[in-house]
């Protein structure tokens, strides 16, 4: 800007906003709305909720790392016990779950695996090959030929049933 510039036409701003003058001697009612808003609505809720606060924190729970404790198997259960009945089938379901997913990390590994070696996928990914051929057979032997509507009731007949035969084969060597 040059030293002679016109005042007139570039202003300077005020340096201080001008304190309004009151023309009655009448209070503001909005000021004592706001305080007994303050006092009776604001205060004491902000109080409740910093203690509530400070009590979560001191007492934290994870949804997602929530621990259900063992139940005893269906096997277990007496009869006519139906809430041991619900609970075991809970729980079956619940580690019908977990062996899925313990396949599908060991499948995407393998997976991960062979995109990783290329050619070389049969010599470097045979530890990944035999881990993955063990988990599959373990969650055939045990949840195979279920169906979506399988239970913990029609796993254990399955189980029992499979136990059954090899003891027969046990038995009866064939020559």
């Amino acid at each position: 800007m040059p030293e002679d510039h016109d005042w007139e036409a570039y202003k300077v701003p005020p340096t201080r906003t001008p304190v309004s003058e009151r023309t009655t001697s009448v209070p503001n009612p909005v000021d004592y709305f706001q305080s007994a808003f303050n006092y009776v609505l604001d205060s004491p809720v902000t109080l409740i909720r910093g203690w509530i606060e400070r009590w979560q924190n001191r007492n934290k729970f994870y949804y997602y790392h929530q621990k259900f404790r063992r139940v005893p198997d269906l096997s277990q259960c007496l009869e006519g016990d139906y809430l041991c009945y619900y609970e075991a089938e809970a729980q079956w379901r619940r580690d019908r779950m977990v062996d899925q997913q313990i396949v599908e990390i060991v499948r995407e590994r393998m997976a991960a695996c062979k995109q990783r070696e290329g050619p070389n996928q049969f010599q470097n990914c045979a530890k990944e090959m035999e881990l993955l051929e063990q988990v599959t057979k373990a969650y055939q032997d045990r949840y195979g030929e279920l169906g979506f509507h399988g239970n913990a009731r029609t796993c254990l007949m399955k189980q029992k049933h499979r136990m059954m035969e090899e003891r027969k084969a046990a038995e009866n060597p064939c020559p």
